[in-house]
This record gives C-alpha cells, sequence and structure tokens, in this order.
C-alpha cells in the first residue's frame, strides 16, 4: 500500500470515529441530572439543559437607517484622560 493508500485509510477511520452517538443524553453512571430549579415543577432534560436561552443567544436586529441623521450629543462620550 502506498502513501496515499496509508493515509486515505487512517483519515477514514478519523472521520468515522468522529460521528458521535445520536441517542437521547443521559447523565455518565453514578450521576444525576441537576434538581429542578425553585419554582418549577420538573427536573429538565438533557436536551433542555444545552439548548441555549434566547438570553444566550439573541435575535438580530435588522433594521436599516433608512436616512441619514446627526448623531445627538452625548455628555458621557468623554475625551480620554490625559
Amino acid at each position: 500500500m502506498n502513501n496515499f493508500g496509508k493515509i486515505a485509510a487512517i483519515a477514514s477511520l478519523v472521520i468515522i470515529s468522529a460521528c458521535g452517538n445520536r441517542g437521547t443524553l443521559e447523565p455518565a453512571k453514578g450521576q444525576s441530572l441537576p434538581l429542578a430549579t425553585y419554582g418549577e415543577a420538573e427536573k429538565p432534560t438533557g436536551e433542555e439543559l444545552i439548548t441555549p436561552s434566547t438570553q444566550a443567544q439573541p435575535e438580530r436586529s435588522d433594521e436599516l437607517l433608512r436616512r441619514s441623521e446627526k448623531r445627538q450629543d452625548d455628555k458621557f462620550d468623554l475625551p480620554p484622560p490625559g
């Protein structure tokens, strides 16, 4: 087997080994999911724990500037000291 064949075989093994478990998330042996937060009736599932909240992943604002406007004076925009 030439060098290209060896490299291709190793690359394919690496790619195949990168395929992870696609089943439901479960805690490791001897571990449990976190308790329900105060005020919640049920414990969160594994999927709920890894889904980012809207605060962690805010929606994008695509509001375009329709017309040119002069900036208002900002009393807190001070020059650097010195």
